[in-house]
């Protein structure tokens, strides 16, 4: 195990990680209890070093998030560990190198784990023992720590394997590209409106009913991030389905709906009857996205073909050239702004698709 420094003053490292172009990152948060993910440990390698970077101990980072940004980030399975630095900081790396998307590219595993990884390039067994611990305690146990330090421990080394192997095959440009896909801000922009598509079970919802569950997921959404409380600990899908379902008009016919807690009748019923309100006269138009017909079907079953044997030429998963629910999309939805039709896909198969669609 390389050396590991624990920090609770990270801009005092700054000047640590200018000599480094490229940084082994990852993250321990926790979410359990809240709406927002809360980043607890940041764990930073450099080729010498391990720095655990405490976040909970309140002392500037600016200058250290400054300094970091402008190094390329290799992260395994980066999604999750920008999210909550995004969230955290308020910005992302200007670059990142996602070992789990070149390992992809290589024809490994789909998806392959840390852990598995780690084995396949250096036959080293890592314990995964520790992923439901409480990050958030203080001081740290040492067995924490060194499972901290281990999850970004191979990253760089992995990440010189890995980009000399897809140097050699042509595709170093391919795992860029698919890696920036995850600095898009949008993807972890925090959206109310789309709060009804997390609702299981809204799509069954008609007229002012449906407009009244649009309007409670978004009332939610909002709450739950100003609480920052999980969405379901603000007001569980089932009672926000029969508040839709039974569009109660006063306290009594709301404190009569299933699962509703008092204490939420109590702080924000008006709230909730206000919504239902508003929603009486609404006749929303909502229609579900029909079923696909068989000649889409076809057409699907035409489109997977073509992409499989791409994928197959590339000794690759053909998940990663385009998945299901990415052909799916084109088909009901004709747009041409899918990843398929970009960088690397497009010569190699987006062409051809475009040709079928």
């Amino acid at each position: 195990m390389p050396e590991f420094t624990f920090v609770d003053q990270p801009d005092t490292i700054a000047p640590a990680l200018d000599a480094s172009p490229h940084l082994g990152v990852d993250t321990e948060f926790i979410r359990e209890k809240t709406f927002f993910a809360h980043l607890c440990l940041l764990q930073i390698a450099v080729p010498d070093r391990v720095y655990c970077i405490d976040p909970l101990a309140g002392n500037p980072m600016q200058a250290f998030w400054d300094t970091a940004f402008s190094r390329t980030w290799v992260v395994h399975s980066a999604r999750q560990d920008i999210e909550v630095v995004f969230q955290s900081a308020g910005a992302m790396p200007g670059n990142l190198f996602d070992t789990q998307i070149a390992a992809g590219l290589l024809g490994m595993q789909p998806q392959i784990g840390y852990a598995g990884l780690v084995k396949a390039l250096f036959d080293v067994d890592l314990p995964k023992s520790h992923t439901r611990a409480d990050w958030s305690q203080r001081p740290l146990p040492d067995a924490l720590l060194d499972y901290a330090v281990e999850d970004v421990e191979y990253l760089l080394p992995a990440y010189e394997l890995l980009a000399e192997r897809l140097d050699k095959a042509g595709r170093k440009e391919w795992a860029e590209q698919d890696s920036r896909l995850l600095l898009d801000e949008s993807l972890y922009a925090f959206d109310e409106a789309q709060a009804i598509e997390r609702l299981k079970g809204a799509r069954n919802l008609r007229g002012r009913r449906r407009s009244a569950a649009e309007r409670l997921a978004v009332w939610r959404e909002a709450e739950a991030a100003r609480r920052n409380r999980p969405r379901q600990w603000i007001l569980r899908d089932s009672a926000l389905l029969d508040i839709a379902q039974q569009l109660p008009s006063n306290m009594a016919a709301l404190r009569a709906v299933d699962g509703l807690p008092e204490k939420l009748v109590n702080r924000a019923g008006a709230d909730l009857l206000a919504i239902v309100a508003r929603s009486a006269q609404d006749e929303n138009d909502y229609r579900p996205p029909p079923a696909p017909d068989e000649q889409q079907k076809k057409l699907l079953k035409t489109l997977q073909a073509s992409v499989k044997k791409c994928a197959d030429e590339l000794g690759i998963s053909p998940e990663l050239v385009a998945s299901r629910r990415e052909l799916s999309a084109l088909i009901l939805s004709g747009s041409t702004e899918s990843r398929v039709f970009q960088g690397w896909r497009r010569p190699l198969i987006g062409e051809r698709l475009l040709q079928l669609l």
